[in-house]
């Protein structure tokens, strides 16, 4: 193969890749799309709500609004009269804000958590799949090695390679591990 033939071959391998790619962009953004038009109008407001204060404009209106209340309150603006000089009702609404802005955070990290353990369960299934078809390759390159009777057919490795993963006895791999490394010695 002549180095444009070459060129040509990796060109087509590219934008085949690329249209895999593309395909898996746009299933993506329909799916995310789709969950978006899903939400309850309690979760919109709640991320509206969380979205605007984690914000930098939160952030300044309230040192401008605190600022005047307390520069109002200590008597530094004789124009306006004070109307909680010991501050009182400004620690109970920050307070009552407080209390608030913590559970809306709470409701969207519960709802992004959510989001999150399902993208973590299809990355596990879509490796399992992958495991599942990987093992069945090597079945097959196993079986037409033997057919040709070459020596790596039999390497012992490839037994090995060849029996399914069960997820479950990896899972119990891991917590005896995690165990072992927990636990004094």
């Amino acid at each position: 193969m002549d180095a444009e033939e070459s060129r040509r071959a990796q060109t087509a391998g590219e934008s085949e890749m690329a249209s895999v790619v593309d395909r898996n962009i746009a299933a993506l953004l329909a799916r995310k799309k789709a969950e978006e038009k899903a939400k309850g109008w309690q979760e919109r407001v709640a991320d509206t709500i969380t979205g605007f204060t984690g914000s930098m404009t939160f952030v300044y209106l309230h040192a401008v609004l605190f600022g005047l209340w307390i520069a109002t309150n200590l008597g530094w603006l004789p124009e306006v009269p004070r109307f909680d000089p010991s501050f009182v009702v400004l620690a109970m609404a920050a307070s009552v804000e407080a209390i608030f802005l913590s559970t809306f955070i709470l409701i969207s990290q519960n709802r992004m958590q959510a989001i999150a353990d399902r993208r973590a369960e299809l990355g596990l299934h879509v490796s399992l799949l992958a495991e599942h078809e990987v093992t069945r390759l090597i079945e097959l390159v196993t079986a037409i090695a033997d057919r040709m009777d070459l020596e790596q057919s039999r390497n012992p490795e490839l037994q090995e390679l060849v029996k399914d993963v069960k997820p479950e006895k990896v899972l119990d791999r891991m917590s005896e591990v995690e165990e072992k490394n927990v636990l004094p010695e």
